[in-house]
């Protein structure tokens, strides 16, 4: 007859219980990395992209506010952290501080839609002037 001891319960607990410490560590650091990966790294990347939305705004620049406002940039100060736009064709002037700022609507001249904007309007130009000598 094969007799278990206090001293060898013990030790296999400890050893069955170590093993599954391991397994439960593993999972919460498995649900940490899936919380970051999903919900924090896209957030940041957001607010990294917003921020360099605002920092790049340029005088003429077209935007709209997160109140819903639209309006041209006239002026920018850096020191205040704050824009002042133009509203309507009345020219009403509103200080903005830089966060409120949602979307900037101007289309940059370095960029691909700016040169498809050149090429599609120089075509239609060109037809329309064609159309003229006829």
């Amino acid at each position: 007859m094969f007799m278990y001891s206090a001293a060898d319960a013990q030790q296999a607990g400890g050893l069955f219980g170590g093993n599954s410490m391991w397994v439960m560590i593993l999972i919460y650091a498995a649900v940490i990395a899936g919380i970051y990966f999903f919900l924090i790294r896209p957030n940041s990347k957001k607010k990294k992209e917003e921020a360099q939305m605002r920092n790049s705004l340029e005088i003429g620049d077209e935007i709209t506010t997160i109140g819903g406002i639209m309006g041209r940039v006239v002026a920018i100060k850096d020191d205040e952290d704050a824009i002042i736009i133009e509203t309507g064709s009345d020219r009403v002037k509103i200080k903005f501080k830089k966060w409120c700022i949602s979307t900037v609507d101007t289309v940059k001249e370095g960029s691909q839609t700016a040169a498809a904007e050149k090429k599609g309007f120089s075509f239609f130009k060109k037809k329309k002037e064609d159309d003229t000598k006829e």
